[in-house]
């Protein structure tokens, strides 16, 4: 990622792009090329460096809407054969990097993926959501009081912050917010 790519980024506007089960989710900036390099690089590429790249991008337009550094950041969990098979999970070093940017507390251990999930990217909504159906849960003994900020690369129709917001409110944790790096539809 050179400076002139990571400049071309584009962020979307400072409001929240959706409303899942009443919680906000910011979309960071527009699908473009360079964002779209980025983040398949990252995921699907071996490039672990990447991360530290978009963590900055999110953290260019999160400081944006606030300087709180009291945040859980709770990553979107993949199930253990995918992170085994790509080495590592994309999102987890996203996190790190955000964390390390911003003050705020990692949290890997609230939320874990414990359904082997097909890929999102061809489902339509009604499969997403069926997809995704008891894909996650919380040990809510991990929890640490904060508010939860939820990261994810791509939100394209919501369905896995849903799935992840109702995990975490069965377990009476509430206080949620949720930040993509992008979303297909950004205005």
């Amino acid at each position: 990622m050179c400076s002139r790519c990571y400049e071309e980024l584009e962020h979307l506007a400072l409001t929240p792009q959706r409303i899942v089960e009443g919680k906000k989710v910011y979309c960071a900036g527009v699908y473009s090329k360079n964002l779209q390099k980025l983040i398949r690089g990252l995921k699907y590429h071996n490039q672990p460096d990447l991360a530290y790249f978009l963590a900055r991008f999110m953290l260019d337009y999160w400081s944006q809407i606030t300087n709180r550094t009291d945040f859980e950041v709770v990553p979107v969990p993949i199930f253990s054969k995918r992170e085994k098979q790509r080495k590592y999970n994309h999102m987890n070093l996203v996190g790190e990097e955000f964390c390390k940017l911003t003050g705020n507390t990692l949290n890997t251990s609230l939320v874990s993926r414990i359904k082997n999930t097909r890929p999102q990217y061809n489902l339509k909504r009604p499969e997403r959501i069926k997809n995704l159906e008891n894909a996650f849960a919380v040990n809510s003994q991990n929890y640490k009081g904060k508010t939860i900020l939820l990261i994810d690369d791509i939100c394209t129709t919501g369905t896995t912050f849903e799935q992840m917001i109702k995990q975490l409110k069965k377990s009476g944790i509430e206080d949620i917010i949720c930040l993509a790096a992008t979303t297909p539809f950004g205005e």
